[in-house]
This record gives structure tokens, C-alpha cells and sequence, in this order.
């Protein structure tokens, strides 16, 4: 006799809805033909009533189980032997393995089942199967992205995570309350199954559950140690953000598509910490605005990628982006340009005004949504160059007098602040002053780059502070290139005062350097080699690794979207070293790298997703493991498992690296 059972497994596909247009003010005067992006629902993450949760960035909403094509499966029923003696025969053979569970009969009711009550029989196993698929139970690995420093496996029983499964943290320690609470919300985005967090007492270790704690003898701050016993879980670390990204990896070891399904951790041990203590990612507002809710979307990917840093670029010739209320002609002017060229700087406009900026309210918003996934958002006010939005709203702080607009088209201009004009410099610390308030990061980012020289020498007003301060040329520097120096040397001097330290680009190498200042090495990585001989703090972020704006493939016209060229393949970035050419003693002196988001042609969301992934996680591979454990192709196997998770959430990302060979990349 043959039986053949089938089993349907239902999946109902996610959409995204268009999202709203962005509002003027705090919102965005929609562009031309702008592309929206849409807002994702996900599967799963329900109470068991079906109700909506909150699951930190978004809304999950229960979604009915996957639906796969029906598989048939058939055994045939081969009892050719009735001996009394054999009581009990494994029925293992007449199903498919995986289904999680073992049936032990007696002989004689195999035979009353088959002969007797076939009618019965069949519907019965069928019921037993549709049942167990919901049971269905997937193995895992530690295997992640970035990879971790240590995986050591053993021979033991895996841990079996289910729906009873509790998340266990210390009493009276809220920050991980918040990590057990990351941690459900996360498994609840792949299972739909949210688990329970339990509070306990010091030394209590309940059975079963995946218990976080802290543990002084792990060295590295952002260090953490991930045990998997067949009788638990427990998550270690130095400190809460060590905690944290122990549960990025075991988030991303857990299968993205498993709804309601049991889940084998392998047991073992990982053992991991950072290369590096600055990971991070710039993101330009200043070009096209960007809603909040992308903005803390862009913080959930930084955390998926155990990145710490958010590099945001608030001010550009195009666009002023953050409320000081101070000076509040800079947003209700400087956030607007009246037109947009079309194209690489054709001559051509598409003559509709364009802005958008954030409140200081929704900053701070920002701010600690970031901080609870310990991230630091650092913020950029670029200056002296870069300012035209600013001096369209007070002109009276350019060497000309104006009059200047919030500039229409993309490129470096030679209007910048007049570093004479008395009002410049108490105009940058009142709003250094605001910016303050808002970031608590040790740092301050305040660019540096692309000030041209040109009005500063015919400006009467910066000669005469040339001359009063005293500042020469050299056969290296310009009188000029001194007081971009003065500027920036002022700057400093007043964060310094409150306890905060600048960033600016490789730019303010030109001159005299700050003394106590971070450079971010952007043109190659001589910059940041030769800040690192000078034992100045480095964080590398080459235009040739890092520049996320150019094209990921050579077939520039078959590309979705326009970028401001060059080409970065995937395995470009992966091939970063930030400590190259530097011997052991200033590399000391490399705190890490980003990559950086510019905008230009970055009119949508969408077409930020696609720029930045995936090559946003060869980067977290760079920024996080030692080389000595990096390899290419083992990260682009790896690197499948991630991009389910890319698709579970509706990103969307390029797909080079999964449908063609890898180019051949020389290190630059």
C-alpha cells in the first residue's frame, strides 16, 4: 500500500506602501519625479492575541505562515514480518527528516491502522504532519556578518529555542532590560513568536532560557562571550554594549524566514570584540533631505552591522538642515534652494524649490533612539567652506556681502566665511553652543574641506587678520591656508573648553593642525598616514574604499540609479586595510573607518538602500575582524544569509555579488 500525504505551508508576501511627501519645514518640498520610499511591514513580532506591537523601529503585524509549493511525499509500507516479538518499530523511514519528531508503534496497531481503518488513518497523518510543520525545527550557525573573532563548537545537544523560551536579565540593570527586550523583538521578526523577558536575581540561572549578563573579565569594552549549552544561552560582556552585539550575532544565526518554527543553536562558544573602537557610516542631509524615520532605519542598519558611529552631514551649500535658534533665518531661508540642476550640472533646472530641515526636538528624537542601540551620533557643521546656505540667510558674514542663494547645483564655490568680519567667528560658537546641547558626543565633526582661497585674498577684512595674527606663507603653505588654520585652531579651542573634540577632514592638514584634532582621511589614505606620523587620532574613510556615491558595477548605463561615478564593487571595500603602511606603533593611532553617503544624486530612499548595501557589510567585516581571519569568498557565502534578512525587511539592495563573478580588485 502506498500513502502519500501533503503538506502546504502558507507565506503571505510583505508589501510597502508609499510613504507620505515630505513636509515643508520640518518635512521636504517634494522633488522632481522623486522616487518615495516605502514603508516595510514585516512578518511576525505579534502578541498572541494578534495585536500590533511596537518592535523599535517599526509596527509588526501578524502574518499567516509561509506558503510554499505542496510537497508530496510517499512511502511505501513494508511490514513483511509479524513477529510477536518485535513490539515497537521506528516509523522514522515513512517521513520526511526534519520534521522534529519520532512515532514509536506498536506493530499490531500498524497493521489494525492500515488494513483495518485506512479511511481513518490517512486524515490522521495528515493532521499529524500540518501540525509538526509548525513545529518544524532549523539548525543554525554561528557563521555571521562581520565574523566573529572565535567560533568553537562542541559535541553536545544543541539549544532548542521555541516559543516557552524565556530572555533573562539582572534585576535592576535597564540597560539589559532594553538588550533582552532588542533580543525578543528581534527573534519575533524571523519566528513571529515573541518571547518573554524575565527579570532575576544575582546568581539565579534559570533552565531554558537565554540569560544576558556582565562579566569584568572580558578585556575589550565592546567585548562579549556567547555560550550555548543544550540547557541554555548566556551572553556576557564587559559592558551592556558588549551584550548588545553578542545579540547582533545570535539575531543573525537564527534563519530570517522561520515563522513559528524551533530553532538549533549548536552549542559552543564565541568569543569576540571589535578591531576597531570607531565603526561608522556618514549620511549627507545637506544635498536631499530625509525623513526621520529613514534616518533611525539608517541607525537599525548601522546596529545589524555592529557599527557604533553615525556620522550626520547637517549643513552643505544646498541646503542648511538643523534648526539653531539663534540664528532661525538658517532654516527658514537656508533650508530651501528655489531650484535643483537636472543632471551632472547641465545648465538645466528643474526650476521647483526644494528643502526640508530638522527641529531640534527631532534631533534629540534621533539622538536617543541611537543611543539605545549605542550608537553615537556625531553631528557635522561644515565650515568655513561649504556655507553658501548659511550666507544666503545672513549675508553680511561673506567677504562680498552677497547676494548669495542656497546654491542650485553641486560642486566646491569659492563664496565661503569671511574669517575677518568680526561677527564670523562668535556666530560659529553660537551655534557650536546649540549643536552641543543637542549632541552629547565627544566629538564634533566640522569639515574643513573645499574652502577655497580665492576671496580671502582679496577680501581687505582677512588680510588685515592675516597681518594682525601674524599668519606666513611657506614653500608648503599659503597665507591663506594659515588662516583657514586660525578658523579651525579657534574652533577647537572653544569645543576644548566644554569638553568636546573636533573631526574634520584631511583638509585641515593644510596649514597649521589643530592641536588636539581627529582627521578623517578622505583623499586616499596619505592624509590619514601622515596625521598618524604626526601622532594626531585617524579615522580612514578613503574615497577609493569608502565612498558609497559611486557605481558598484562598470555597466554604469544598465544601472537603477545615477551616482557621481567612479566605480566600488563590493569586494573593493572588503579589501580595505586602515592600518596599511604604517608600522605597529601608529597604528595605534587609526581608530577606524566609515564609509561616506553623499547625496548629489541620491534623490530617494530606495536609492540609498541600494547604494549602501550590501557593500555596507563588507565594510562591517573590515571594521570589525581581524584580517587575518578575513576571506573573500567565505564572506560572500556568508554574506547570503544576511541578504535574507535584507529581503525578509524589504530593503532594497544591490545584487552584483549575487549574480555575476567578482571583478578582480587590486588594492588601490
Amino acid at each position: 500500500m502506498t500513502i502519500t500525504v501533503t503538506v502546504s505551508d502558507k507565506k503571505t508576501a510583505t508589501s510597502r506602501p508609499e510613504s507620505n511627501d515630505l513636509k515643508r519645514g520640518k518635512g521636504c518640498i517634494t522633488e522632481h519625479k522623486r522616487r518615495e520610499k516605502n514603508v516595510r511591514k514585516q512578518k511576525g513580532g505579534c502578541t498572541q492575541d494578534g495585536k500590533r506591537m511596537r518592535t523599535g523601529r517599526k509596527e509588526n503585524i501578524h502574518k499567516p505562515p509561509a506558503k510554499h509549493e505542496k510537497q508530496k511525499m510517499t512511502s511505501k509500507l513494508l511490514l513483511k514480518k509479524r513477529n510477536v516479538h518485535s513490539t515497537k518499530q521506528k516509523l522514522t523511514e515513512y517521513f520526511p527528516e526534519g520534521f522534529g519528531f519520532r512515532i514509536f508503534v506498536h506493530q499490531t496497531f500498524i497493521f489494525y491502522l492500515l488494513n483495518t481503518m485506512k479511511k481513518l488513518f490517512v486524515p490522521f497523518v495528515a493532521c499529524v504532519l500540518a501540525a509538526c510543520s509548525s513545529n518544524e525545527q532549523q539548525a543554525t550557525s554561528y557563521d555571521v556578518i562581520p565574523l566573529p573573532q572565535e567560533i568553537t563548537l562542541s559535541q553536545e545537544s544543541p539549544f532548542k529555542l521555541s516559543k516557552s523560551t524565556v530572555i533573562a536579565y539582572p534585576k535592576d540593570n535597564d540597560l539589559l532590560k532594553r538588550n533582552a527586550e532588542f533580543l525578543a523583538e528581534y527573534i519575533a521578526e524571523a519566528t513571529g513568536y515573541t518571547l518573554k523577558t524575565q527579570a532575576i536575581e544575582n546568581g539565579e540561572k534559570p533552565s531554558k532560557a537565554i540569560v544576558l549578563g556582565l562579566d569584568s573579565s572580558i578585556a575589550n569594552a565592546e567585548g562579549y562571550r556567547l555560550t550555548t549549552q543544550a540547557d541554555g544561552i548566556s551572553i556576557c560582556g564587559q559592558t551592556a554594549n558588549g551584550v548588545f552585539y553578542g545579540i547582533q550575532t545570535l539575531r543573525k544565526s537564527i534563519p530570517a524566514q522561520a515563522q513559528d518554527a524551533a530553532i538549533l543553536l549548536p552549542a559552543g562558544q564565541v568569543e569576540d570584540q571589535p578591531r576597531f573602537s570607531y565603526r561608522g557610516m556618514h549620511l549627507d542631509v545637506g544635498r536631499h533631505f530625509f525623513p526621520v524615520e529613514f534616518i533611525k532605519e539608517y541607525i537599525d542598519l548601522l546596529a545589524l552591522h555592529n557599527m557604533n558611529t553615525f556620522h550626520w552631514h547637517l549643513t552643505e551649500d544646498q541646503g542648511w538642515r538643523i534648526e539653531i535658534k539663534k540664528y532661525p533665518k538658517l532654516t527658514e531661508i537656508g533650508s530651501i534652494r528655489q531650484r535643483t540642476v537636472i543632471g551632472h550640472n547641465s545648465g538645466e533646472y528643474d526650476n521647483t524649490p526644494y528643502g526640508g530641515f530638522y527641529t531640534q526636538d527631532e534631533a534629540r528624537e534621533i539622538v536617543k533612539y541611537a543611543q539605545e542601540r549605542y550608537i553615537t551620533v556625531i553631528p557635522e557643521i561644515d565650515l568655513p567652506g561649504h556655507m553658501l546656505a548659511a550666507l544666503a540667510a545672513y549675508p553680511e558674514l561673506g567677504c562680498t556681502g552677497g547676494p548669495y542663494e542656497v546654491c542650485p547645483e553641486w560642486g566646491v564655490f569659492e563664496d565661503v566665511l569671511c574669517i575677518g568680519n568680526e561677527k564670523t567667528i562668535p556666530f560659529l560658537e553660537d551655534i557650536m553652543t546649540e549643536i552641543m546641547d543637542i549632541f552629547p558626543s565627544k566629538y564634533i565633526h566640522i569639515g574643513g574641506d573645499e574652502a577655497p582661497r580665492t576671496r580671502w585674498q582679496k577680501c581687505p577684512k582677512c588680510q588685515a587678520l592675516i597681518k594682525k595674527e601674524g599668519l606666513k606663507a611657506d614653500k608648503n603653505h599659503t597665507a591663506e591656508d594659515r588662516l583657514q588654520s586660525y578658523c579651525t585652531a579657534q574652533i577647537e579651542k572653544f569645543l576644548n573648553a566644554h569638553g568636546r573634540q573636533i573631526i574634520g577632514w584631511d583638509e585641515i592638514l593644510e596649514g597649521d593642525l589643530a592641536p588636539n584634532a581627529t582627521v578623517m582621511s578622505w583623499r586616499g589614505s596619505a592624509g590619514g598616514i601622515k596625521a598618524a606620523q604626526m601622532e594626531h587620532d585617524v579615522i580612514m574613510t578613503p574615497n577609493t574604499y569608502c565612498y558609497f556615491d559611486y557605481f558598484q558595477s562598470k555597466d554604469k548605463e544598465n544601472e537603477p540609479y545615477d551616482a557621481i561615478g567612479g566605480y566600488l564593487p563590493v569586494e573593493q571595500v572588503y579589501s580595505l586595510n586602515p592600518t596599511e603602511g604604517l608600522n605597529e606603533e601608529q597604528a595605534k593611532y587609526i581608530l577606524g573607518a566609515q564609509a561616506n553617503v553623499w547625496t548629489e544624486y541620491m534623490t530617494s530612499t530606495q536609492q540609498v538602500e541600494y547604494m549602501i548595501l550590501p557593500r555596507m557589510a563588507a565594510l562591517a567585516e573590515v571594521q570589525w575582524t581581524e584580517p587575518s581571519k578575513k576571506e573573500y569568498n567565505n564572506f560572500l557565502q556568508r554574506l547570503n544569509s544576511l541578504a535574507k534578512i535584507y529581503d525578509r525587511d524589504g530593503l532594497n539592495y544591490a545584487k552584483h555579488v549575487f549574480t555575476a563573478p567578482a571583478d578582480s580588485v587590486q588594492a588601490q
